[in-house]
């Protein structure tokens, strides 16, 4: 099992910046992501990472690309999620998520492709 807990979230003005991070337990995981969801509104990937740099691969969804970077500490076992030039459409509850096996292409894009989720972290940005 492993257990996921986010932190970093809060309020910012649009053009600014926040930094998530994801403390993980246990490293039963090969791929960590970030979804983000809007209440009413589909999850969305917006970004993920394979730990086995040798199949090393960051995946982000097009409306982030350029603004969000993903990264990882694996002597402390956490993902970060760096969020720079945010706008109010960033707006969410940003959840951490985790993958037993390494996902790729596609399906870094799917939630489903997801074991483990944290508890998730409200981001709100205002205009």
């Amino acid at each position: 099992q492993v257990q996921l807990v986010e932190s970093g979230g809060g309020s910012v003005q649009a053009g600014g910046s926040l930094r998530l991070s994801c403390a993980a337990s246990g490293r039963s995981f090969e791929t960590t992501g970030w979804i983000r969801q809007v209440p009413g509104k589909v999850p969305e990937v917006v970004a993920a990472i394979n730990w086995n740099w040798s199949r090393g691969n960051i995946f982000y969804t097009d409306s982030v690309k350029g603004r969000f970077t993903i990264s990882i500490d694996k002597v402390k076992n956490t993902t970060y999620l760096q969020m720079d030039s945010l706008k109010p459409e960033d707006t969410a509850i940003y959840y951490c998520a985790a993958a037993r096996v390494p996902v790729y292409s596609g399906d870094a894009y799917r939630t489903a492709s997801y074991d483990y989720w944290g508890q998730g972290t409200q981001v709100t940005v205002s205009s």
